[in-house]
C-alpha cells in the first residue's frame, strides 16, 4: 500500500519544499510530488503544517530508555535503547562504549552483531587507545597502548559492525590506523594531547574525524593550536560537537561552524543514569556527571541539539538538520539514509514549531 505524507514543510537535506508530498511504498521513498498530483485514492498522512525532515543519525550515544549499554550488556537493553531513540526521532545510531576491558568490548560487539535492529547502524568504541592525560570521564585502568593482535581480535569478532573507533593519534602507530581503515572502520581523533603536527600527521594517515571537538583534547593555544587547530585548519576532517551549551559554549560552537562549515556534525554523547559497573552516571539537571563530579555525558536528543543550534548559535534550520542527519550519513558512507529522496529509506521525522516530535517513520513504518 502506498502512503503519502503531506501538508508539511519538507526539508529534504538538499532543499526546502512547500506544497509537496512524500510517497512511501514498503520501506522506501518512491517519489516526491507536488500536492496537486496526489492520487484520489491514496492513504494520506496529514502533518498539519509541521516540519517533515530526514530521520536523525547519532554517531555517539551510550544509552537511552533507562539503559546505559555498557552497564546493561543484554539484547533487551539494546532493543530498549533503540526503540526509545526512534521514538525521539533518531532513526539511525551507532551505539557507543567508553574505554573498557577488551572482554566487555567483545561482548558488546557480539550483542550488536547478533541482535539487528533497523535503527542500529553499528558500534563506536571510544577508546581504549587514548591519552591518559585527557581521559575525561574514562577509567584510566582500562586505557591501553594499541597492539595489533588485540585490534585484529576486535575486528574479527565485529565482522563489520565496528563502525567507528576514537583514539589518540599520538599514541597509535600509523600501521594500526591503516589496519582499522582497511577493515572499514572510521578512525576519529579524541581524548588526545596531540600537537598540531601530530594531529595533522594522523589526518594524513587516514584519520577522518575528530570526536567532540574541544572536549578532552589538547587546548587551542596560540603557540600550538593542538588537535582543535589541526581540525579547524583541515580541508576534509569532520568534527562532532555536543550542542548543549555545557560541553561547549555556544560562542565557541558559532566560531567553529564558521570555520568548519559542512564539516561539523552533531552528536548527543548522551548517557543514562547508572549506579552499577565501572561507569556510574549521576544526572545533574541537563547533563550527567561521574560520582566525583567529572562531566560524563549529555542529556540531549538530536532534535534538542538542532533546536539549540538554531536558537543559540544562529544556524539556519535546514543546515542544523543536515548536521544531524545528512552529514552523519555521509561519514558512514550511507547512500540510502540522511535525506528525503527518491530511492532512500523511508526514515522521516515530523516535528512542530515547538520542536516536539509528532511522528516518526523508520523503514516505512510509523513508530
Amino acid at each position: 500500500m502506498v502512503k503519502i505524507i503531506t501538508n508539511g514543510l519538507l526539508y529534504t537535506g538538499e532543499e526546502l519544499l512547500t506544497h509537496h508530498a512524500v510517497v512511501i511504498q514498503k520501506d522506501q521513498i518512491i517519489d516526491i510530488i507536488p500536492e496537486y498530483e496526489i492520487p484520489a485514492n491514496a492513504e494520506l498522512i496529514d502533518c498539519k503544517g509541521s516540519f517533515i525532515v530526514p530521520g536523525f543519525i547519532d554517531l555517539q550515544i551510550y544509552g537511552a530508555g533507562g539503559y546505559l549499554f555498557s552497564g546493561n550488556l543484554t539484547a533487551e537493553a539494546l532493543k530498549a535503547i533503540a526503540d526509545d531513540l526512534v521514538s525521539k526521532g533518531t532513526t539511525g545510531f551507532v551505539i557507543t562504549l567508553a574505554t573498557n576491558s577488551i572482554d566487555v568490548f567483545l561482548k558488546a560487539i557480539r550483542l550488536v552483531r547478533d541482535n539487528p535492529h533497523p535503527a542500529l547502524l553499528g558500534i563506536h568504541l571510544e577508546g581504549p587507545y587514548i591519552n591518559p592525560a585527557k581521559k575525561g570521564a574514562h577509567i584510566e585502568k582500562y586505557i591501553k597502548v594499541p597492539q595489533r593482535k588485540e585490534i585484529e581480535t576486535l575486528l574479527q569478532a565485529a565482522a563489520g559492525v565496528l563502525k567507528i573507533m576514537t583514539l589518540a593519534p599520538e599514541v597509535t602507530d600509523p600501521a594500526l590506523i591503516k589496519l582499522l581503515i582497511d577493515n572499514g572502520v572510521i578512525v576519529s581523533a579524541g581524548h588526545s594531547m596531540a600537537t598540531f603536527q601530530q594531529a595533522t600527521y594522523g589526518f594524513a594517515q587516514g584519520i577522518s574525524c575528530t570526536t567532540h571537538l574541544f572536549n578532552a583534547m589538547s587546548p587551542f593555544h596560540h603557540r600550538d593550536t593542538g588537535l582543535p587547530g589541526a581540525t579547524l585548519q583541515s580541508k576534509t576532517v569532520m568534527a562532532s560537537m555536543v550542542a548543549d551549551g555545557i560541553h561547549i559554549d555556544y560562542q565557541a560552537l558559532m566560531i567553529s561552524k564558521k570555520l568548519l562549515q559542512e564539516r561539523m556534525f552533531l552528536i548527543t554523547d548522551a548517557v543514562e543514569e547508572c549506579h552499577q559497573g565501572p561507569y556510574q552516571h549521576v544526572r545533574d539537571h541537563d547533563h550527567f556527571n561521574m560520582p566525583d563530579g567529572t562531566l560524563s555525558g549529555s542529556a540531549l536528543t538530536l532534535l534538542k541539539a538542532v533546536e539549540n543550534c538554531v536558537k543559540h548559535v544562529g544556524i539556519p534550520l535546514d543546515e542544523a538538520l543536515r548536521m544531524a542527519s545528512t552529514y552523519p550519513a555521509q561519514i558512514l558512507n550511507k547512500t540510502d539514509i540522511g535525506k528525503i529522496k527518491t530511492g532512500y529509506k523511508a526514515d522521516l521525522v515530523v516535528f512542530n514549531a515547538e520542536y516536539q516530535v509528532e511522528q516518526v517513520w523508520l523503514n516505512g513504518r510509523s513508530y
